[in-house]
């Protein structure tokens, strides 16, 4: 069956795949320079912690190979770098040349960049053979992907068996009362930021939109398990404004 004319969702609008793609890249485009020192102002430096925490589930060990998908500036890339060592390898990939450039000079900046490859690729169509990699993760990047169930399945498939894929995400806040104050920040407040800060308000409106349209934990589970999955799970971190949902190639 072809989609190829089938709407998707790019913030609360409908629009073509190919549009939605372009738009995606238009974004990060715009927002590279600032993107960190927003993603500081926005989450009040805890997304720091999430990706830790990240990091922690992986049990990567010196020597092997991992991959950080729609890694942009590098976090998540350099804490792998630390896990897997000198003799290990990273790889850092990103559809968009702007976040990855940032990221390179970022892990230059910090010694790692000898240990590390940077491959401008789509999620959808990872260019990686089979089995390549010990570990996968992919933060706040997964809402951003038009086609989700690709995704996940070209992960699946770069996977080595017993190699585990890690999603941090934001998702469906589960604490009592939050929704009201989460939705009241990220529609009134992010795009605020995004236009004193990054003078971009669009682009935070969107990221706001993107949020709230992502699959909730349980719907992203079962997402993973019909890519092949096994032991899947997830944990909600901060009332479940995010989740780490994780799986294994068997």
């Amino acid at each position: 069956m072809d989609n190829s004319d089938a709407k998707v969702d790019f913030g609360f609008e409908k629009v073509s795949r190919d549009d939605k793609a372009q738009r995606v890249r238009s974004v990060f485009a715009s927002v590279a320079g600032k993107y960190d020192v927003m993603n500081d102002l926005m989450s009040f430096g805890v997304h720091r912690l999430w990706k830790q925490f990240t990091l922690s589930l992986t049990g990567l060990r010196p020597g092997q190979r991992a991959l950080d998908v729609a890694g942009g500036t590098g976090d998540l890339a350099l804490g792998l770098s630390r896990l897997v060592g000198k003799s290990g390898q990273v790889v850092l990939s990103d559809v968009n040349p702007a976040m990855l450039e940032i990221g390179r000079d970022r892990l230059l900046d910090r010694g790692w960049a000898g240990t590390v490859e940077y491959v401008v690729a789509d999620a959808e169509r990872l260019p990686f053979e089979d089995g390549s990699f010990d570990c996968i993760t992919i933060g706040f990047g997964l809402r951003n992907v038009t086609d989700k169930a690709a995704a996940l399945e070209s992960m699946h498939r770069v996977l080595k068996p017993g190699g585990q894929l890690l999603v941090l995400e934001f998702s469906t806040p589960v604490a009592p009362g939050l929704k009201p104050i989460y939705d009241a920040y990220s529609f009134k407040v992010l795009p605020l930021l995004g236009r004193l800060v990054a003078r971009d308000e669009a682009s935070y409106r969107y990221l706001a939109e993107s949020i709230r349209m992502h699959p909730n934990q349980e719907t992203l589970l079962e997402m993973l398990r019909a890519a092949g999955f096994a032991q899947t799970r997830y944990h909600n971190l901060t009332g479940g404004i995010v989740a780490v949902h994780r799986g294994y190639k068997v």
